[in-house]
């Protein structure tokens, strides 16, 4: 599904914007009062799980913030919404995500961030945003699309940050 109008682009200089975008994104999750389905995608190295953090501290989440590339998912159950880091670069087959319960995760109440989604494809829900990051000179370009009317409600929210904001 894709929300008419609801995309936005933004240069992003350095990880510290990169983590700036994850608190913001935090802050209008908790304003809902309801859970959000987010896909992060770009290549290795763009700045998946910087942006991840910066959502979990944005949280509240005062400890590390580690990709969880060998356990799938790292649950960060303590935060309100509860919220969940997902990277599933190391899944071979989708299947290997219904042994492990992914859909048990989905509740709607909480706040799902998934690294590497193409790889869950057709277990993992639809997106209800969706952050493309590449490299752009020395920083990083992001695209945020919406793909629900949630996600187009909270992408209007934002208080985008960069040089152009």
């Amino acid at each position: 599904m894709t929300i008419f109008g609801n995309e936005r682009r933004l240069f992003l200089e350095n990880e510290s914007e990169t983590e700036h975008l994850g608190r913001e994104l935090a802050r209008v999750v908790v304003a809902s009062g309801q859970g959000l389905t987010v896909f992060l995608e770009g290549d290795l190295g763009m700045g998946k799980t910087t942006l991840s953090r910066g959502v979990m501290r944005g949280l509240g989440h005062e400890g590390a913030v580690k990709s969880p590339t060998y356990t799938l998912v790292e649950p960060y159950e303590h935060l309100r919404p509860m919220a969940y880091h997902f990277d599933l670069y190391r899944v071979g087959d989708p299947e290997e995500l219904e042994y492990m319960g992914i859909r048990d995760y989905f509740t709607g109440q909480s706040l799902c961030l998934i690294e590497w989604p193409e790889r869950g494809k057709g277990l993992l829900p639809e997106a209800d945003l969706e952050i493309h990051l590449e490299r752009e000179g020395e920083g990083r370009s992001a695209v945020l699309r919406a793909g629900s009317e949630q996600g187009a409600a909270l992408l209007n929210q934002l208080e985008l940050i960069g040089p152009d904001h």
